[in-house]
Protein backbone atom coordinates (compact mmCIF):
# COMPACT_ATOMS: atom_id res chain seq x y z
CA UNK A 1 0.00 0.00 0.00
CA UNK A 2 1.20 3.38 -1.10
CA UNK A 3 1.51 6.82 0.79
CA UNK A 4 -1.05 7.62 -1.94
CA UNK A 5 -3.62 4.96 -1.29
CA UNK A 6 -3.66 5.42 2.64
CA UNK A 7 -4.38 9.08 2.26
CA UNK A 8 -7.29 8.10 0.01
CA UNK A 9 -8.57 5.63 2.59
CA UNK A 10 -8.44 8.23 5.43
CA UNK A 11 -10.20 10.99 3.61
CA UNK A 12 -12.92 8.69 2.61
CA UNK A 13 -13.17 7.63 6.15
CA UNK A 14 -13.19 11.20 7.53
CA UNK A 15 -16.01 11.83 5.10
CA UNK A 16 -17.87 9.30 5.53
CA UNK A 17 -17.66 10.30 9.57
CA UNK A 18 -18.65 13.90 9.18
CA UNK A 19 -21.25 13.22 6.44
CA UNK A 20 -23.25 10.58 8.21
CA UNK A 21 -22.41 12.43 11.84
CA UNK A 22 -24.18 15.64 10.41
CA UNK A 23 -27.07 13.61 8.88
CA UNK A 24 -27.63 12.25 12.44
CA UNK A 25 -27.57 15.49 14.51
CA UNK A 26 -29.80 17.79 11.56
CA UNK A 27 -32.08 14.65 11.99
CA UNK A 28 -31.98 14.69 15.57
CA UNK A 29 -32.62 18.52 15.72
CA UNK A 30 -35.45 18.31 13.29
CA UNK A 31 -37.33 15.73 15.43
CA UNK A 32 -36.69 18.02 18.42
CA UNK A 33 -38.19 21.05 16.43
CA UNK A 34 -40.76 19.05 15.21
CA UNK A 35 -41.65 18.02 18.90
CA UNK A 36 -41.76 21.09 20.33
CA UNK A 37 -44.05 22.81 17.87
CA UNK A 38 -47.07 21.56 19.68
CA UNK A 39 -46.10 23.77 22.66
CA UNK A 40 -46.52 26.97 20.41
CA UNK A 41 -50.05 26.55 20.90
CA UNK A 42 -52.66 28.40 22.24
CA UNK A 43 -52.71 27.76 25.62
CA UNK A 44 -56.22 28.08 27.99
CA UNK A 45 -58.75 26.74 29.62
CA UNK A 46 -59.99 25.10 26.08
CA UNK A 47 -57.00 24.24 24.96
CA UNK A 48 -55.02 20.67 24.82
CA UNK A 49 -52.33 22.09 25.92
CA UNK A 50 -51.96 22.51 29.93
CA UNK A 51 -48.98 24.83 31.07
CA UNK A 52 -49.93 24.52 35.00
CA UNK A 53 -52.75 22.96 36.73
CA UNK A 54 -54.66 26.25 37.54
CA UNK A 55 -55.56 26.63 33.37
CA UNK A 56 -57.66 23.77 34.33
CA UNK A 57 -58.86 25.11 37.62
CA UNK A 58 -62.94 26.49 37.75
CA UNK A 59 -62.17 28.81 40.71
CA UNK A 60 -59.13 30.46 42.49
CA UNK A 61 -56.91 28.83 44.42
CA UNK A 62 -57.52 28.86 48.41
CA UNK A 63 -54.82 27.76 50.53
CA UNK A 64 -54.36 26.84 54.19
CA UNK A 65 -52.62 28.82 56.71
CA UNK A 66 -48.92 27.82 57.80
CA UNK A 67 -50.66 28.20 61.61
CA UNK A 68 -54.05 26.14 60.40
CA UNK A 69 -54.85 23.08 62.86
CA UNK A 70 -54.49 20.16 60.15
CA UNK A 71 -54.76 17.58 62.69
CA UNK A 72 -52.43 14.11 62.72
CA UNK A 73 -50.03 14.17 59.84
CA UNK A 74 -48.08 11.15 60.71
CA UNK A 75 -47.27 9.33 57.54
CA UNK A 76 -46.32 6.59 59.47
CA UNK A 77 -49.26 6.01 61.26
CA UNK A 78 -51.81 6.20 58.61
CA UNK A 79 -55.33 3.94 58.32
CA UNK A 80 -53.62 2.04 55.61
CA UNK A 81 -50.31 0.73 56.91
CA UNK A 82 -51.81 0.49 60.42
CA UNK A 83 -54.42 -2.35 58.60
CA UNK A 84 -51.76 -4.04 56.67
CA UNK A 85 -49.67 -3.98 59.80
CA UNK A 86 -53.21 -5.73 61.39
CA UNK A 87 -52.79 -8.32 58.76
CA UNK A 88 -49.54 -9.17 59.13
CA UNK A 89 -50.06 -10.06 62.90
Amino acid sequence: MSASEIQVILVATVTGLISSTTFLVSLFVGFCFLAGLPKLRKSGRGSMVVRNIAEQMTGEARYIRSDAPSGSADQLRSPELLEQAGRKQ
